[in-house]
């Protein structure tokens, strides 16, 4: 009998490509990486793994069964899927991974109802950027992922996945007190064409967006500096280096040195879940959609 965690490690190598991403995404020891994979080895009678350099690949052994693998495993989670449903109760462990300022503006008041509604349900919550929650939602590291989009620049999902929209969260623009637009009651962003910008990190899905959009206004994005964090970007606002784009969601107190100003064309992001097609019979699945759509209603009319 083949043993399931040790094709779920064969699995996350596969998809990771090394036995530390496959560690990481299992949240377990590169050591224990290696046992998993030792055992296996002896359970099958072949060899899976080869050295590739300073790091390893699947043998032709190990590909043909990494790809039954990664069916045995969809077919176990649409059977507890079943079972789950059957049973109608959210019980269990629901991953969930959020962007930064869904983190702070909506998990903490969804989960608590959650809670509440569903005590023996164990939540556990990871901060990741949408496209690398989404990933892991695909490898079957996380069961449901908080992700956005823009109004103008749609984030691609994956056909695995299926999402349901959970609100628009408006953006203004937050430029320093002593800013020459700063007493204005709205602004366009053409605007800002001699501005400095402070923006995400480079490659990050809101970082591009905002390229794509001050060039789609005719201006080309003098980024001055990166910064991760909102609050980050909105100190750096208030010492006079520059401006930026400061969504509603969990936003928080402004610095006083900080005025906020909303766009003439409206600038919103679009935020929504996203889980495993095959997940979706899950009463975790269906429990957490619904408070995290309370908590969005909620959040919309305050």
């Amino acid at each position: 009998m083949l043993n399931l965690e040790r094709l779920r490690t064969l699995d996350a190598l596969a998809r990771h490509g090394s036995v530390s991403g496959a560690a990481d995404g299992l949240h377990v020891t590169t050591s224990a990486v290696s046992q998993q994979m030792a055992k296996l080895e002896r359970e099958v009678g072949q060899p899976l793994l080869a050295k590739n350099g300073r790091g390893v690949r699947l043998t032709d052994a190990g590909r043909l069964l990494a790809d039954h693998a990664a069916r045995i495993i969809s077919q176990v989670e649409q059977a507890q899927a079943d079972v789950e449903a059957q049973r109608g109760c959210a019980v269990g462990e629901l991953r969930i991974g959020a962007f930064p300022t869904a983190m702070r503006g909506l998990l903490p008041q969804a989960l608590t109802a959650l809670r509440t509604g569903h005590p023996d349900l164990r939540v556990r919550v990871r901060e990741q950027e949408p496209e690398e929650s989404m990933a892991a939602v695909v490898r079957g590291d996380l069961d449901m992922a908080l992700a956005i989009d823009w109004h103008n620049k749609r984030m691609p999902v994956p056909a695995e996945l299926t999402r349901t929209h959970l609100l628009d969260d408006s953006v203004d623009i937050a430029v320093p007190a002593g800013h020459r637009l700063a007493d204005r009651a709205a602004i366009s962003l053409a605007e800002f064409a001699d501005d400095e910008w402070i923006s995400w990190n480079e490659g990050q899905f809101c970082h591009e967006w905002l390229v794509f959009t001050l060039r789609g206004t005719g201006i080309e994005p003098r980024i001055a500096h990166i910064a991760e964090e909102h609050h980050t970007q909105l100190a750096f606002v208030e010492a006079g280096l520059g401006v930026c784009v400061a969504p509603k969601l969990g936003r928080g107190p402004v610095p006083p040195g900080v005025r906020l100003l909303p766009v003439c064309d409206a600038v919103r992001r679009h935020v929504y879940a996203v889980w495993r097609a095959d997940a979706d019979r899950r009463p975790s699945i269906r429990a957490a959609v619904y408070a995290l759509r309370t908590t969005s209603a909620e959040l919309q009319h305050a």
